[in-house]
């Protein structure tokens, strides 16, 4: 991730924060903006194209917004990003906002990836548990790969937890290895 998409995610989240805005709202109106810009490549492509000027994408994004609702602090970000050319980041500086916002809630993001799908209650036991190992209240996204063979891998910002089966068996033969 390029440098400058923290930047704004910072800078927009320090906006959001000091208006006290409703954070809920901001993250579904720019959650309607990617599903739009997702949606239509011909958007992506005007957006990003440098032969276009920047006040004619904002004017489109005007536009755009009068049926997306988006707050004036929203739609202020995306016109920023059209204006300096980083409209094609868009997506990555809102996923860099949403965690930006979460760590300063002091709630971390983990990906928890299992062989079998786990029933709500061990869900639920598995989210206290690395609540606990992270010190902090953690939402996951869950996921399956049949791969590990079964156990748990977490993966917590840039640090991962291998308690998978295949992960055991992989330190097992490289302490074989080593003698």
């Amino acid at each position: 991730m390029p440098a400058f998409v923290s930047h704004y995610a910072r800078a927009f989240a320090d906006v959001v924060t000091a208006a006290k805005l409703d954070t809920a709202a901001i993250d579904r109106q720019l959650g309607d903006f990617l599903g739009t810009w997702d949606a239509s490549r011909e958007l992506r492509e005007v957006f990003e194209n440098p032969g276009i000027a920047a006040a004619q994408k904002i004017a489109i994004l005007d536009k755009m917004n009068r049926k997306l609702g988006l707050a004036q602090q929203a739609r202020n970000l995306l016109a920023v990003l059209i204006k300096n050319d980083r409209i094609a980041h868009v997506r990555e500086v809102v996923e860099a906002y949403r965690t930006e916002l979460q760590e300063r809630q002091g709630i971390r993001h983990a990906e928890i990836t299992t062989a079998r799908e786990l029933s709500e209650a061990e869900r639920q036991a598995l989210l206290a548990g690395v609540g606990q190992l992270a010190g902090a209240r953690v939402e996951a996204s869950f996921r399956l790969d049949k791969s590990i063979l079964g156990g748990t891998v977490v993966r917590i910002g840039s640090t991962v937890y291998d308690g998978s089966v295949r992960g055991r068996l992989e330190r097992l033969r490289e302490q074989l290895a080593a003698g």
